[in-house]
């Protein structure tokens, strides 16, 4: 009967350790740019707080335009600064929360067999009738990124006709893959799956050349959850999660 007696104390013990503890379900609005990435992070959150994380990817300026008219988004983690700023004027997240957690680069891409061994850069000048895929800019911040590039190496309206327009950067390399475009302007995270489609030239383009891509994440004033956003938000700035980010190609800003 003791051991019976001491068991039951450890399991009712358990029990009230374990009774405030609540698993929550968070609805996390991403940039497409950072899928691939957060993919790699949710499970590491997961593992550590017992919450579950559902991913909805889009372009910023669409998930921006959801978020406004009442999407049950519990985290947006935008590829730009300009909506999360106008997110907080308009009282739409919670206050304190806003905070870069990822700095974007751009990247020349192509797979064309054209241009193989070539400099991409080079290739811009002469692409012929061959078509150069970038992200919308009225959607994707990438997109304004590379507008700024093209606008300031003089190239924007020379190429006006030859440009395809994706509605986030993941359709912009999708286009590039599929041979819809031969070059295209695309985020350096998604080299690595790039690569698998065989690249024949590419170059990083340096930032002095576009308008910083300061990616920036809130925790939104209609958040159903009570706390698993802003352990998420704080997962996402620790040094793993920085790690990870570094990995996949992005700068890193300097912790506030």
């Amino acid at each position: 009967m003791p051991g019976f007696a001491h068991k039951f104390i450890v399991v009712l013990l358990l029990l009230l350790a374990t009774a405030g503890v609540r698993a929550d379900t968070l609805n996390v609005a991403v940039a497409s740019n950072f899928v691939e990435v957060l993919r790699t992070i949710v499970p590491q959150f997961e593992a550590r707080s017992g919450h579950v994380v559902n991913i909805i990817p889009g372009a910023s300026g669409k998930l921006y335009a959801q978020i406004v008219n009442g999407a049950p988004f519990d985290v947006f983690l935008s590829a730009d600064l300009r909506r999360p700023e106008m997110l907080e004027a308009d009282s739409l997240i919670v206050a304190g929360s806003r905070f870069t957690y990822a700095i974007g680069q751009l990247v020349i891409w192509s797979r064309d067999q054209e241009f193989a061994a070539s400099n991409c850069v080079d290739a811009l000048q002469d692409l012929g009738r061959k078509k150069l895929a970038i992200a919308n800019p009225l959607l994707a911040p990438y997109g304004v990124a590379a507008k700024e590039y093209l606008v300031g190496r003089g190239l924007w309206g020379a190429l006006q006709a030859k440009l395809v327009f994706g509605e986030n950067i993941a359709q912009t390399l999708q286009f590039a893959t599929s041979g819809n475009a031969s070059v295209a302007v695309i985020a350096h995270s998604q080299l690595q799956r790039a690569d698998d489609f065989g690249t024949t030239c590419t170059a990083v383009i340096s930032t002095d050349e576009h308008g910083p891509i300061l990616q920036q994440a809130v925790e939104l004033a209609a958040t159903s959850d009570t706390g698993a956003a802003s352990e998420f938000l704080e997962f996402l700035r620790s040094s793993d999660s920085r790690e990870t980010i570094f990995a996949h190609g992005y700068l890193l800003p300097e912790l506030q």
